[in-house]
C-alpha cells in the first residue's frame, strides 16, 4: 500500500508579524513546528502500514526550512519525503496551495491513500484536503474519526458529522482528512533520528511540475486576497461591584443594555 501524508510547518507562536503589502504571514526567523493535526494524519498512515505493509511518504509545501518537519516525520517512521519549494509559490491561498500540492502528489507517483490533517492551525480553513482530491479527480472523505476496515480495494471509515456519525466505504485511490485523536501520535525516535539523518529529501520547484503555468501558483493563482490582518485588541478593563444580589442584578442588566448585548 502506497500512502502519502500531507504535512505542514506552522508557526509555533501566536506572535507572528504580517507583511503589510501582501497580507501574508512572515515566517522567516520564527519558531515553527509540525501542524498538530498532521501528527494524527501521519500516525494514521503508520498504523495502516503496520496492518497492510507498504510505504509512507510525506509531502510538504514551504520554504527550505520546512525540511525540518519532514525530518521529524522520518524520526516518527516515514519512509520518504518531498518538499515543494519555490518563491513563485509564496502567498498562495487555499486554492493555489491545493493545486500545488496536487501537482506534487502527481510527481510522486500513484498513491492508494492520501491522508491530511483536518486543518492547519495557521489557516483553519479545512479546505486544502478536499480541494486536492478534486484536482486529482479522486474520491475523498473529510472528518474521519475512525478507520473501520481496510479492504482489498477500499477503505471503510467513520465520519464525525455535525449531528451524526456516518460510515462510508471509499474506493482506492482516495483522500481522507482525519480528526484529532483518531490515534495517539507516537513520539519521534532518537534511534530513527540517527539512522535517517542523511536520508534524502526530494525538492520540487515549479520547473519540476507537470503544469508550469505561473498563473496557477502563489499569489498569481490565488483568487482570494487578504485585505487586512491585525492582532486582536487586548482589553483588560474591569469593574468591581458591591451591594445586594438585587442591586448587582440591576447593575448587570443596565450594563448589558448599555453595551447593546440585550
Amino acid at each position: 500500500m502506497n500512502i502519502i501524508v500531507c504535512i505542514k510547518q506552522v508557526p509555533g507562536t501566536s506572535k507572528v508579524e504580517v507583511d503589510p503589502v501582501t497580507g501574508v504571514l512572515k515566517r522567516d526567523g520564527i519558531d515553527s513546528k509540525m501542524n498538530p493535526y498532521d501528527l494524527y494524519a501521519l500516525e494514521t498512515a503508520l498504523k495502516l502500514r503496520e496492518e497492510k505493509g507498504g510505504k509512507v511518504s510525506v509531502i510538504s509545501m514551504g520554504p527550505p526550512q520546512a525540511m525540518a518537519v519532514i525530518k521529524e516525520a522520518y524520526m516518527m517512521g516515514a519512509d520518504e519525503g518531498t518538499l515543494i519549494s519555490d518563491r513563485k509559490f509564496g502567498g498562495a491561498d487555499v486554492l493555489a496551495t491545493s493545486y500545488t500540492l496536487s501537482q506534487g502528489v502527481r510527481k510522486m507517483g500513484d498513491a492508494d491513500i492520501i491522508i491530511c490533517g483536518k486543518q492547519t492551525t495557521d489557516g483553519d480553513t479545512a479546505q486544502v484536503g478536499p480541494e486536492m482530491a478534486e484536482y486529482l479527480g479522486i474520491p475523498h472523505v473529510a472528518n474521519v474519526r475512525k478507520i473501520v476496515e481496510l479492504r482489498e480495494a477500499s477503505i471503510v471509515v467513520e465520519m464525525d458529522m455535525p449531528d451524526t456519525v456516518e460510515v462510508a466505504e471509499v474506493q482506492y485511490p482516495c483522500l481522507i482528512t482525519v480528526e484529532k485523536n483518531i490515534f495517539e501520535p507516537r513520539l519521534p525516535s532518537y534511534r530513527k533520528k540517527l539512522s535517517t539523518k542523511d536520508r534524502e529529501i526530494n525538492i520540487l520547484s515549479l520547473k519540476d511540475l507537470e503544469d508550469q503555468d505561473e498563473k496557477k501558483y502563489g499569489l498569481n493563482g490565488s483568487p482570494t486576497q487578504v485585505e487586512r490582518i491585525f492582532p486582536p485588541e487586548v482589553n483588560n478593563d474591569r469593574e468591581t461591584w458591591t451591594g445586594s444580589s438585587e442591586e448587582i442584578t440591576h447593575k448587570l442588566i443596565g450594563k448589558l443594555k448599555a453595551l447593546k448585548f440585550i
